[in-house]
């Protein structure tokens, strides 16, 4: 075989082993797996930011859970739809598909997939099963309305940052849910999903009053619905990350 063809094919060979070392290296670089958990709570409850509430500032108005950590490839989630409130399916996965599409349509990425009916998905007790899920429950912290837990890597060099799973639970037990057009007495299921898929995302929340119409706001009560439609800082944040 000729010297030169030879040479060719071992720079061909080292090149593939090179080119298959960049995973490892970047797994190496990774911070641990971590979970964040954010709690929604209404206004009188939240906490401020010195409590963990939040790091954000009016000029800004966005947070994120750790710079650069955000979903790298597109996962689909779980629906679970049974509530003690008779709280239709249907408003349920309509509701989610709204705040889905709020959250996407202002990113060039695909951030969420799809969403499928699984009368068994669960909170999991706030623990990793990878999977996806949206269900209803009891929160046992007073005036909470809903918890998100993520978990990623939120720590080493931001470029190795990323999502890899995210639970939602809204609290069935101290809080009534619907349509808040239509009896705003209830707490308002687009308006708090939208809000809790921010995190979903890589939102952290928002407790600066300058920031009070973000979706990311902190703060909610019956009867809202402001946050069904991204604001600015939403919108920014969301392009830091993804765009």
């Amino acid at each position: 075989m000729n010297k030169y063809v030879i040479v060719a094919l071992l720079v061909l060979i080292i090149s593939g082993l090179v080119l298959a070392l960049p995973p490892q290296a970047k797994e190496k670089d990774k911070g641990p797996l971590e979970k964040i958990t954010f709690i929604h709570y209404k206004k009188s409850n939240a906490k401020p930011p010195w409590a963990g509430g939040g790091n954000d500032s009016a000029a800004t108005c966005y947070g994120f859970l750790a710079k650069g950590a955000k979903w790298k490839a597109t996962e689909n989630f779980l629906i679970n739809p049974t509530n003690s409130q008779g709280i239709s399916s249907s408003l349920i996965v309509n509701s989610t598909n709204a705040g889905i599409e709020a959250w996407d349509s202002e990113s060039l990425f695909n951030i969420f997939g799809n969403p499928s009916i699984d009368s068994l998905a669960s909170y999991n007790n706030g623990s990793l099963d990878e999977k996806n899920t949206l269900s209803f429950g009891t929160i046992s912290d007073s005036g909470a309305i809903a918890v998100t837990n993520v978990w990623g890597y939120f720590s080493g060099p931001p470029k190795t940052r990323e999502l890899v799973e995210w639970d939602m639970l809204l609290d069935q037990t101290d809080f009534q849910w619907g349509n808040a057009d239509a009896d705003p007495a209830k707490m308002d299921l687009q308006n708090i999903i939208t809000h809790e898929l921010g995190h979903s995302a890589g939102l952290g929340d928002l407790y600066t009053s300058g920031c009070a119409e973000e979706t990311m706001y902190g703060y909610s009560t019956e009867g809202e619905t402001k946050k069904r439609t991204l604001e600015s800082g939403d919108i920014a944040g969301l392009a830091e990350l993804y765009n």
